[in-house]
């Protein structure tokens, strides 16, 4: 018999759910039969990180020289990988743009991480679907 959660979802529903949701941004709501809603975070997720990659931003990578360095790094890293399927394909690919100075470049990194950020918003919500928290 399958283990219930407080609100009654087994934890292989929410899990499928919310990693699914991580790997295709929108997915989990696909997979919850909740397109519409899963369309417009792909939508939102695909048009942050493509952004992001046409104004030439740069991905973290972790490094930790000193506790400051290592938070917005590690940050920025996770922030990227958050992206999915997305930030995979892109490494895959070989897209390497240096960290250079510009205002645009900069912007494009921000949007890079705020892609991810916007997936984890996606996840959660993927989640509360399942655990029956939201409708």
């Amino acid at each position: 018999m399958a283990e219930k959660t407080i609100s009654g979802a087994s934890p292989v529903k929410w899990a499928s759910a919310v990693l699914v949701a991580w790997i295709i941004p929108g997915g989990g709501h696909l997979l919850l039969k909740r397109p519409i809603r899963g369309a417009l975070i792909a939508a939102c997720v695909l048009a942050m990180y493509l952004l992001g990659l046409m104004m030439r931003g740069a991905l973290f990578m972790p490094k930790g020289d000193d506790l400051l360095t290592a938070v917005i790094y590690y940050g920025g890293f996770i922030g990227n990988v958050m992206s999915g399927l997305p930030y995979f394909l892109t490494v895959w690919l070989g897209y390497a743009q240096p960290d250079v100075a510009g205002h645009v470049h900069d912007y494009g990194t921000k949007f890079l991480v705020a892609a991810g950020l916007i997936n984890i918003l996606g996840m959660v919500d993927a989640y509360e679907i399942a655990t029956g928290q939201k409708d």
